[in-house]
């Protein structure tokens, strides 16, 4: 008869993405995920596989969760501008709040850290730099089709122009006490959209 898991697989994930996020994939060890998991080495290998595959799921759960509404907020009908400025701003908020500006975002923490000689790795945090570009570029495609923006402006560009710089702020947050430096940069950012 077939022994059933003693512990909760999406739990466990769960609290090992939590456990990346915070200390990165080099700091984490197996004995780090196996006590902090509360499962045995066996259990994790045969339930996730290896640490980079564990990390690799890590990294997809996190991008499942981050953001859910971020289409939705920039494809309200009305003008765009003031919805990209929005979202702009409040990672500026994040990334300079106290509470949560040392954590940083896993993706940007991962490009940072594994991006250049991971390739798994890598294509996750493109996918994730996607998620935020591909609605960024049709908002601001409407934003200048209603007239928020000159004609001879470029949505592809203003977009991969805006994700840069939000994926910036997070690491800039991290690495200064200064909350004024991450608003700053995003306010600057935002004034090359006009308004």
């Amino acid at each position: 008869m077939a022994r059933t898991k003693e512990f909760d697989p999406d739990a466990a994930l769960q609290a090992a993405m939590e456990l990346f996020w915070r200390r990165g994939y080099e700091a984490t060890s197996m004995a780090d995920l196996t006590a902090h998991l509360g499962i045995g080495r066996a259990s994790l290998y045969a339930t996730f596989g290896s640490k980079h595959e564990l990390y690799l799921k890590a990294l997809d759960r996190y991008g499942e969760t981050r953001d859910p509404l971020l289409v939705e907020e920039l494809s309200q009908p009305g003008p765009v501008l003031p919805a990209v400025r929005e979202v702009v701003r409040r990672f500026a908020d994040e990334a300079a709040d106290e509470t949560t500006r040392l954590a940083g975002c896993l993706v940007t923490n991962t490009a940072a850290e594994l991006a250049a000689h991971d390739r798994d790795a890598a294509r996750r945090v493109e996918r994730s730099w996607e998620h935020l570009e591909t609605p960024l570029h049709a908002a601001l495609t409407r934003a200048r089709a209603q007239g928020e923006l000159p004609a001879d402006s470029e949505p592809l560009a203003l977009a991969r122009m805006l994700v840069v710089l939000m994926q910036g702020l997070r690491v800039a947050g991290k690495a200064s006490s200064d909350p004024g430096r991450v608003r700053d940069a995003a306010e600057q950012a935002l004034k090359l959209l006009g308004g």
